[in-house]
């Protein structure tokens, strides 16, 4: 009987934990805090959502923070503010940030050739017809080089198999996992937007002219003058007890994959960092403070800042990416057909909707649904992590529009 009572207890501990938000050491500081906890505590009690992390960032702190759910359901763990997330694509803004970096050290040009710097990218050819029966194409050579504007801007002539349904056909006879680079491109480079490797491509190129790995470039120049100790392809040993458990979609419902003994990602510049929602907070304060980090040191120019969100792409706006692999991705992104690129981030079009992020904000998301934001007109950023597929999911969309809506009431406040 005691025994049974203790379990009882523990049972009611772990629910009010699951569902009630994380104590965080510094207090909420933003009016709509109490409606952003009930809202996200809501969203893990009445949607298939195992658990999210809530975050909103001003120039000089974290004004809300908050986790609800669980990091891990089979084994009972509640979702915690320093849980561990896998970013995928939230990656490709800080390869971004090293390329700039390069950049305004002269060590590269945003309009050199990409095969000035790496020589495969030598006569790219364009795919003039596709047949989709049998996977048979023609070709012709680019009108345009292909420069590293184009590859931070996604308007390079690549793509993603699981995005572009062209590339998913000629994928299959890939080596599985295989880098779909080496294709010949969509289109000539700067015509179009297309969600791709670019930013992979961007990683190597890293490598190439710094002389360095590209994880190790990215924590010596970003990570460690930023004081993100939680971001990292590999998770040290120590730390993999906080990472989220991952999820995917079946005609079930939501299956838990449990996380493997060591949890680590390839090292490519678009995706595979680990890190959390305080830590990103930190990579999102470098554009909110022009470019300094937290102790005053300066990691890019007030000018690398506002060159890096200014419409790079034109009159080209981000078109609507289909789901070309529907296990992974839902279409996507939010902004399409109004939305320009800037340098590795997406830049929101002009709108009247007070209640959400301003026009030049700064943003970009991860394949297992995690999403930030960076408003410097508002002085403002927010993220958004969960931790299932498919991206763009509508349950996660409709979480992050409802998120956004309530941050924004508090800053009005």
């Amino acid at each position: 009987m005691l025994t049974h009572q203790m379990s009882l207890l523990r049972l009611a501990a772990l629910a009010v934990a699951v569902f009630a938000p994380v104590a965080v050491a510094a207090q909420n500081r933003l009016a709509s805090s109490a409606e952003i906890d009930a809202y996200l505590a809501g969203i893990v009690r009445d949607t298939r959502i195992p658990g999210v992390v809530g975050l909103v960032v001003e120039a000089d702190g974290i004004v809300y923070l908050g986790a609800f759910g669980r990091q891990d359901v089979r084994g009972g763990v509640p979702m915690a503010t320093d849980t561990i997330f896998r970013l995928a694509s939230m990656t490709k803004p800080v390869t971004s940030v090293a390329v700039m970096m390069l950049v305004q050290e002269g060590d590269l040009g945003l309009d050199d050739p990409v095969s000035q710097y790496l020589p495969a990218f030598e006569d790219k050819q364009v795919i003039e017809t596709f047949n989709a029966a049998d996977k048979t194409y023609t070709t012709r050579p680019a009108v345009t080089t292909m420069t590293i504007r184009h590859l931070l801007t996604h308007t390079s002539g690549l793509g993603y198999a699981f995005s572009n349904t062209t590339i998913a056909q000629l994928a299959d006879d890939l080596t599985p996992g295989a880098s779909v680079a080496g294709l010949p491109l969509l289109y000539d480079p700067g015509t179009r937007w297309t969600y791709s490797e670019s930013t992979r491509v961007l990683g190597t190129l890293v490598e190439e002219v710094s002389g360095q790995p590209l994880d190790e470039f990215l924590a010596e120049r970003i990570f460690v003058p930023l004081g993100m100790s939680d971001t990292f392809y590999r998770v040290p040993a120590p730390k993999a007890s906080r990472v989220a458990t991952l999820h995917r979609t079946t005609p079930d419902g939501l299956v838990e994959i449990p996380n493997p003994a060591e949890i680590s990602s390839p090292v490519y510049g678009d995706g595979g960092l680990h890190s959390t929602a305080a830590d990103y907070a930190k990579f999102i304060q470098l554009f909110l403070n022009d470019g300094r980090a937290p102790n005053g040191t300066r990691l890019l120019s007030e000018a690398t800042v506002r060159l890096m969100g200014q419409n790079h792409t034109g009159s080209v706006r981000v078109e609507l990416q289909p789901a070309a692999l529907p296990e992974i991705t839902e279409p996507f992104p939010l902004g399409a057909g109004r939305d320009t690129f800037g340098l590795g981030f997406q830049i929101t079009g002009a709108h009247d909707d007070p209640l959400s992020r301003s026009p030049g904000s700064m943003s970009w998301a991860g394949a297992f649904n995690t999403e930030f934001w960076i408003d410097p007109e508002r002085g403002a950023g927010g993220v958004l992590l969960m931790q299932y597929l498919p991206f763009y999911d509508a349950t996660a969309i409709e979480t992050l529009q409802g998120f956004e809506r309530r941050v924004y009431q508090g800053l009005a406040d």
